[in-house]
């Protein structure tokens, strides 16, 4: 009989207490649908992995339906997980491998930030002069803080709060502590601070610290912390209505205002359909996107380092280096793409160790008949070489 795995995926925390979150949600969910073999990967920063959670589900089901446990698509969701579709459906031709959509802006998230608003109000709380102020992650993706704009409105529509105002952590503006800065001076009774974020962690305990500043300056005003959204039944309901969507063939992806296919008001450099892909390489250990920096050599386009020590160049680094330099001559790009041959990168056992800066992406285990695909590929057409990517090292 064929069986259907459900991988629900997370982005993964240094925070231990965070990961145990989003595994007990699994876990509910998984007692929810005991027909499915519900499992669960991180995008980054715990285990397993996207790539090692897709080959273990593969290898015990006829299909397989990714659910990105995300609050939006941004990054992660158009570009790391269709990267993993593609590079674990060769190795299963039989498996029919899908992806669902992420929470998005559903009626029950909405409702969900607005219950933990009301827990942390009381009855005697005049709704006109309370001021809700709602805190995202933020994101490098205009198309993700839209629709956490679009869904603060929701959550404030018709409740008759005085204020409901979107702000984020970090990445975008406004910022919480430009934001409530900015509501102080309406002069609310209260303020209820809604973190709209997943789990608990390094997040929750910055805006806790913050809030205590603020109310140091302005200890007038009932300044109160939300409990973040966490394992809710609601939770549960957005990500039943995402499966059941992937499983009817109807969650594709909502790429009309993807910074990736069209200009977003100001940002166009992003368009361009897989050469996007190349940002998304650039997360690893330190969460925190790499920016292309500007060389000393204002002429250079790339500068690609190839590790020449022991262990590489018994692996062929040195054959590879000639390679790729012999390609670039072929087609008159030696001058504007230098290959330099470097001393140990810190991944011995895994070489040939690449590196492409300034796109920062790190490939592994790469051979010297690979040396064509990465300059027709990448180093000429901005195109990832898929197969060999590991990551980035700032």
């Amino acid at each position: 009989m064929p069986r259907t795995g459900i991988l629900i995926v997370g982005h993964g925390s240094r925070e231990q207490a965070s990961n145990l979150e989003f595994e007990g949600l699994v876990e509910r969910l998984r007692a929810h649908r005991p027909e499915f073999d519900v499992r669960h990967a991180y995008v980054e920063l715990a285990e397993p992995s996207l790539a090692d959670g897709l080959d273990a589900i593969a290898r015990c089901n006829d299909r397989v339906v990714v659910v990105p446990c995300f609050l939006f698509t941004a990054g992660h969701v158009k570009n790391d997980i269709p990267l993993a579709l593609a590079a674990v459906r060769p190795k299963f031709p039989k498996v029919r491998f899908e992806a669902g959509r992420v929470l998005g802006v559903h009626p029950a998230m909405a409702e969900l930030a607005f219950q933990r608003a009301s827990e942390a109000s009381s009855a005697e709380d005049d709704a006109k002069r309370t001021a809700v102020v709602v805190v995202g992650r933020g994101a490098s993706d205009p198309d993700a803080n839209g629709d956490f704009c679009k869904l603060v409105r929701l959550v404030g529509e018709g409740r008759g709060f005085g204020w409901v105002m979107a702000s984020f952590i970090g990445i975008t503006t406004p910022l919480f502590g430009e934001a409530i800065e900015l509501i102080a001076r309406a002069r609310p009774e209260r303020i209820l601070v809604v973190p709209y974020l997943l789990f608990g962690g390094r997040l929750v305990a910055r805006l806790k610290e913050q809030i205590r500043e603020f109310g140091n300056r302005y200890p007038w005003i009932k300044t109160r912390l939300a409990a973040h959204l966490g394992v809710h039944p609601k939770l549960l309901e957005v990500i039943d209505d995402r499966i059941r969507e992937a499983l009817s063939g109807q969650a594709p992806l909502p790429c009309d205002n993807c910074q990736y296919r069209v200009a977003v008001g100001a940002i166009v450099e992003n368009v361009g359909g897989f050469r996007s892909l190349l940002w998304s390489a650039r997360h690893m250990e330190t969460h925190a996107q790499a920016m292309p920096h500007v060389h000393a050599h204002p002429g250079m386009r790339k500068h690609v380092l190839v590790c020449g020590n022991v262990d590489c160049a018994s692996r062929g680094s040195i054959a590879l280096i000639a390679g790729l330099r012999r390609a670039l001559r072929r087609i008159g790009r030696e001058r504007e793409i230098k290959i330099t041959k470097t001393s140990c990168m810190g991944r011995c056992g895994e070489g040939p160790t690449v590196a492409v800066y300034p796109d920062g992406v790190w490939y592994r285990g790469v051979s010297p008949a690979d040396a064509k695909e990465l300059v027709d590929q990448h180093l000429v057409r901005d195109r990832l070489v898929a197969r060999l990517i590991d990551g980035i090292m700032q």
